[in-house]
């Protein structure tokens, strides 16, 4: 029996690692892998974060050229909309390249951990596919000139470029990608999930809003959903955990920087 196209890791912290998994092929998509995210994503709805990585040594090499398993791109399921539409946030931990179609997915989470081997690239045009989600998001990440600069010459951008441009919140040793992505989650997880999918909400709303709409529409969310007033016990009862974490955090930085 074949192993799943797709992996799914449930952890105890509430968060669930989906791994795209046919690493001979570079992790392209085809019908198979198409479906099997679309399932793991159904499937995970109920965690509190979703890191999706691929199998070494790539993130996700696009679709599937040479076996995509049917003639007609539209059979393929929805699976780049499956991780947009994610009721649950989602990171993408890119070990490798991500390209086309696997860049679009990395494209649908909410950020981007990438590992120093992580490249990125937009090929529709070299191919002949007519660009799909990738001309909305990647703009809205690093704007427009360089948006229309990868997607028209289809060339790569490398990890650090991609953190200098803001493609990439972080880039990290390969080693220790999942683990970086894995501590974000686990910070994520640790909150209420509904201000979380709240303020995820307010982002999608707002974001393309002018200033003036996006404070009244940002301020209708805070009311809709019961975030409109903040009583002073309730600060008083979670500040002392802030606090905390802010020592923790200064710790931390002080280790890394004494180890350079």
């Amino acid at each position: 029996m074949s192993e799943p196209t797709v992996l799914v890791e449930r952890r105890d912290d509430g968060v669930v690692v989906v791994t795209l998994n046919r690493p001979a092929a570079r992790n392209a998509v085809n019908v198979e892998l198409a479906a099997a995210l679309v399932d793991a994503m159904v499937a995970c709805q109920n965690a509190r974060c979703i890191v999706i990585t691929g199998s070494d040594p790539a993130f996700c090499a696009g679709l599937d050229l040479r076996n995509l398993g049917t003639d007609r791109l539209a059979d393929l399921a929805p699976f780049v909309k499956a991780v947009a539409t994610s009721a649950v946030p989602t990171i993408a931990a890119v070990n490798g390249p991500a390209v086309t179609g696997g860049f679009e997915v990395a494209l649908a989470c909410d950020f981007i951990v990438a590992s120093e081997r992580a490249r990125f690239a937009d090929t529709h045009v070299r191919v002949g596919v007519y660009p799909g989600p990738v001309l909305i998001d990647l703009p809205r990440r690093v704007g427009m000139a360089r948006a229309r600069e990868m997607s028209m010459t289809g060339n790569f951008v490398d990890a650090d470029t991609a953190w200098r441009i803001g493609l990439a919140n972080h880039v990290v040793p390969h080693a220790d990608l999942l683990s970086s992505a894995l501590d974000l989650a686990c910070a994520i997880a640790e909150q209420d999930p509904t201000m979380i999918a709240t303020m995820r909400r307010d982002w999608d709303e707002t974001g393309a809003l002018p200033l003036h709409d996006a404070r009244r529409r940002h301020n209708e969310i805070a009311t809709e959903s019961g975030f409109s007033g903040v009583v002073s016990d309730t600060l008083r009862e979670h500040m002392s955990a802030v606090v905390t974490r802010a020592h923790e955090q200064s710790a931390g930085e002080a280790r890394d920087r004494a180890a350079l």
